[in-house]
């Protein structure tokens, strides 16, 4: 039976979970990554993604995160993102904004490395478009 742990996701704007949840499973930038209570420390970035937080009794809420860090530690697992948002709240047409952006920073791209960064951020974008029109 998993055991509860002290979890905090963070983004610029507002606090957005601080409390005690079962698993967390991160969208790192190296892949999905799982976090349970007594992991590891380490540290990892975020890629744009689902986050997800079981919490205790087995309910689980996800999050659209936009880059960020994950820090787990003794403590437990803290998320700081760059962007994060509800995926009850997050707006088709917020999306589709991002996905533009990124479009035009990829078009805009003055070098092959900046071109590549642009190109990942569209692809990861479009995936989660395509994931939460299928959810």
């Amino acid at each position: 039976m998993a055991q509860p742990f002290q979890f905090e996701l963070v983004s610029p704007e507002r606090l957005l979970v601080s409390e005690k949840v079962l698993e967390v499973t991160v969208p790192g930038s190296e892949g999905e990554f799982g976090v349970l209570k007594d992991h590891s420390p380490f540290m990892s970035t975020v890629r744009p993604g689902l986050l997800k937080v079981r919490k205790d009794g087995g309910q689980v809420v996800e999050f659209f995160v936009r880059g960020g860090f994950a820090d787990v530690n003794g403590n437990g697992l803290t998320v700081l993102a760059e962007m994060a948002v509800p995926v009850t709240e997050l707006k088709a047409d917020v999306l589709a904004q991002h996905v533009k952006d990124a479009e035009e920073d990829v078009a805009d791209a003055r070098d092959d490395a900046s071109r590549q960064k642009a190109e990942m951020l569209l692809s990861q974008l479009r995936e989660i478009q395509a994931a939460l029109k299928a959810a």
